[in-house]
């Protein structure tokens, strides 16, 4: 359902076809893509109705529930279902043209349902199930209704992300015209479930399910105590979803992609889970694929769709992979380009390797600059390993998608301010994506499941009570995303960082700072706003040694001992004054009592050739100057 991404075919689905098709003898799925049928629906209706417009419900505004709002009025039978409290509640968050839109959305949103329902039980379904993630829980929970109105003996399934744990109970308990709920992984439990329906055996060896009595009332089997095992998580088939694209007016505006997935669960988080972090759910065991059977899959898929461009979504990216896995594609001869969520501490030689393989994007949950905020959220890294990540990030030639996250119980202004005023100095390495969010609290996270973290008092977020009309307690086992009052530094600071920000975003595309390393010396180039040098040579043998050793984070009083060894003449006193002078001159960035260098190599040849070129400078000068006279310039 909306307001699924249009540029990607659903993996869960792909999944559960594969898991009816082939592991439930004489039963057969199709998928649905009512996501694009949305976008036909609405252009024929809106042309002004774009891109834009459609990933602002599906991704920009999910904090705000404006996907989920826009579906109500079709849940509860009222086109103007709290037309007044959305627009007191959102009016001045999204500005007056996003307000009118999203209401004009909201009542339209039931002619489209009926249609869908209509056409879902046109082809006659034994059962027909919905899947719910993100903002699709409105326009899933509508859709169930019509088609239980349209025909009651059709059975109605829900799962999905926002149905895990208790929001699958809470779900099942609200909605009576949704008949099952899958909670967990579903390609055990779903197919397990289509056999009991059709055999008409009992459900209560289902693992996991939702189900009514006879009177109605809604009971809920257990969960599985033990993760589904890798070798039993099948490959997507995708079949139908390039077809259906290729035929819609959506086909102009996205270039489709593959989901893949090697991986379930995040081997951080067994050890360290992310004090804010809520994915992952029931399960955060990690496990992952054989790589020869991930392998053979990404090309499969590859080859059957002509296309190269895939979104992974594992959590991290299981390391065992660099040698196994990844070099595989490599020499496979596969042009492929891929995203990847991995982890911020990967050294140079390991973020080659991606590239290598075909990675465009990574999202290394970089989260902060600061140490101190870091050791808050327990992410394992430091600020300057952060930095380090951007900056071999853009040697490697890859795109770093990250944000920036404020509102963490302990933290302090200083923990802001002293970076706040470092970040020109970055702004030639990929900026965060948007500005500083504070964070919200996650089912599943720990700050959600232990109050005395620092977040004792939690609600359901705003947008789940102008959505719903169900009782608070149910809405609170429904959400997944909890209002909390603010902790953390005040706005004053987050202002600051985030001015900060902007200009950073404003300033990268014409940013530059590189470093060339010619043996006795090292010359850097520069490109920043705010910093009047251009070109700068380290020639001091002490301080060339001190530029690389920099390469990786390091203490005063650890690159002193080191530089010591190799320059016994150098002292601490020293090497404190040449870092501070570097740090005037944005070259190196300093957190925690670490200092980095944040200069990638250079790659450009007539960067590589500037040594040469001053040499010349003279000569060419001379040369040029008859010339000029013989012209009368």
């Amino acid at each position: 359902m909306p307001w699924a991404p249009i540029d990607l075919p659903s993996l869960a689905l792909g999944i559960l076809k594969r898991s009816i098709d082939e592991g439930v003898p004489g039963a057969h799925a199709d998928v649905l893509h009512a996501n694009i049928d949305y976008v036909d629906w609405i252009t024929e209706r809106r042309d002004d109705f774009s891109l834009a417009d459609y990933e602002y419900y599906s991704l920009a505004s999910y904090f705000l529930g404006c996907g989920d709002w826009v579906f109500s009025s079709a849940l509860y039978d009222d086109d103007a279902w709290r037309v007044t409290e959305f627009a007191d509640a959102m009016g001045r968050k999204i500005g007056a043209p996003r307000l009118e839109t999203t209401v004009e959305l909201h009542a339209s949103a039931t002619a489209f349902i009926r249609t869908v329902a209509e056409r879902i039980v046109a082809a006659e379904p034994d059962v027909v199930g919905f899947t719910s993630t993100f903002q699709q829980n409105t326009a899933a929970l509508a859709a169930a209704k019509y088609v239980k109105r349209l025909n009651p003996a059709i059975t109605t399934v829900m799962g999905g992300a926002n149905c895990d744990g208790k929001q699958g109970e809470a779900v099942h308990r609200n909605f009576p015209f949704v008949d099952h709920v899958v909670r967990g992984e579903g390609e055990e439990s779903f197919p397990a479930l289509v056999a009991a329906l059709r055999d008409g055996s009992g459900l209560d060896a289902v693992t996991g399910l939702c189900r009514r009595d006879a009177d109605g009332g809604s009971h809920a089997n257990p969960m599985s105590t033990r993760p589904l095992p890798p070798a039993a998580i099948l490959p997507p088939d995708y079949t139908g979803y390039f077809e259906r694209l290729a035929a819609s007016a959506a086909h102009a505006w996205v270039e489709p992609k593959l989901v893949v997935e090697g991986a379930r669960g995040c081997w951080w988080g067994e050890k360290h889970h992310c004090t804010f972090c809520g994915l992952n759910g029931s399960f955060m065991q990690f496990r992952s694929k054989n790589p020869t059977v991930f392998f053979e899959e990404i090309i499969a898929l590859a080859a059957r769709h002509r296309v190269l461009d895939m979104y992974v979504v594992d959590n991290i990216l299981d390391m065992g992979y660099l040698k196994s896995l990844l070099p595989r594609i490599i020499d496979s001869g596969y042009d492929l380009r891929l995203h990847y969520e991995i982890k911020a501490n990967m050294r140079s030689g390991q973020l080659q390797t991606l590239a290598d393989a075909g990675l465009i994007y990574v999202q290394p949950g970089i989260e902060s600059l600061s140490s101190k905020v870091l050791g808050l959220m327990d992410k394992g890294v430091t600020g300057c390993q952060n930095v380090r990540m951007l900056r071999d990030g853009a040697a490697a030639g890859l795109s770093v998608a990250w944000n920036y996250l404020h509102g963490f119980p302990g933290e302090e202004a200083a923990d802001y301010d002293d970076i706040t005023c470092q970040l020109p100095a970055l702004e030639h390495l990929n900026p965060p994506v948007d500005q500083s969010a504070r964070i919200a609290i996650e089912r599943f996270s720990p700050y959600f499941n232990n109050p005395g973290m620092g977040f004792s008092d939690l609600r359901p977020a705003e947008p789940y009570r102008i959505t719903y009309d169900l009782p608070e307690a149910e809405m609170f086992d429904l959400a997944y995303v909890f209002d909390v009052p603010p902790r953390g530094v005040g706005e004053d600071v987050v202002r600051r960082l985030n001015d900060a920000l902007i200009a950073w975003k404003g300033a990268y595309a014409a940013s530059r700072l590189t470093h060339c390393d010619l043996g006795e010396r090292i010359v850097l180039v520069s490109r920043r706003r705010g910093f009047d040098w251009r070109t700068l040579e380290l020639t001091d043998p002490v301080e060339v040694a001190l530029f690389r050793l920099l390469d990786q984070p390091h203490t005063l009083v650890a690159a002193a001992r080191k530089l010591r060894e190799e320059h016994p003449g150098s002292d601490a006193g020293t090497i404190g004054a040449t870092l501070r002078r570097w740090r005037e001159l944005g070259l190196v960035f300093a957190d925690g009592g670490q200092y980095v260098h944040v200069a990638p190599p250079a790659v450009n040849e007539e960067l590589l050739r500037l040594d040469h070129m001053r040499r010349t400078e003279a000569e060419d000068a001379a040369e040029a100057e008859p010339a000029l006279q013989s012209t009368g310039a």
